[in-house]
């Protein structure tokens, strides 16, 4: 299942050093030298968080694909705007 999650690699100027990230886990993070071992390493950190919160009972956000939306945008606006 941590396969369906969204990662993305950046760069961090203050660790020098490449970062994963994982969307639906906005805490957690993985710094490492090379993009690659970035992506591999919060991967694995999702794997091992998963697996706790399967342990524990705990429920595992919905990755973003697999979640589904109303195509809606509702603003509220003063009456005089109407």
């Amino acid at each position: 299942m941590s396969d369906r999650y969204t990662y993305r690699v950046t760069w961090s100027a203050e660790d020098q050093e490449h970062v994963g990230l994982c969307a639906e886990f906005p805490s957690l993070s993985w710094l490492a030298d090379s993009p690659e071992q970035a992506l591999a390493g919060v991967r694995k950190l999702v794997r091992d968080v998963l697996a706790d919160m399967a342990a524990t009972g705990e429920q595992a956000p919905t990755p973003f694909a697999d979640r589904s939306y109303s195509g809606r945008f509702v603003v509220r606006v003063p009456p005089e705007v109407h």
